[in-house]
């Protein structure tokens, strides 16, 4: 296993942004970019994603995936302590992740 790859609880590879921006830097050797600015950049683009998908607007990166909000209506549900209770479960807008051509390709 690769000391930069992590496992979670189902044994799959997990590298998170601090990992994957080492390995950017080191794999591309970007002038004029320390591994902090890499580590920077990753943040940045996340909060900008973050901030359009809360103004209900999706983000398409062309050839990766469109990130976008959809909304999970409210529904009757069956309280799991007490399960003749029921509870009414509220509406909730969740992100969601479709993926483009060539990641689906590059997956098969």
């Amino acid at each position: 296993m690769n000391t930069l790859d992590s496992m979670d609880k189902k044994n799959k590879k997990i590298i998170n942004q601090k990992k994957l921006a080492k390995i950017i830097f080191d794999k591309y050797k970007i002038k004029n970019l320390s591994k902090k600015e890499i580590e920077e950049l990753f943040k940045f683009f996340t909060d900008e994603i973050i901030e359009k998908l809360k103004e209900n607007t999706s983000v398409k990166i062309t050839s990766f995936g469109t990130f976008s909000v959809k909304t999970r209506y409210s529904r009757g549900g069956v309280n799991p302590r007490n399960p003749e209770e029921r509870i009414k479960i509220p509406e909730v807008k969740v992100a969601k992740f479709k993926t483009g051509k060539k990641l689906r390709d590059a997956l098969k």
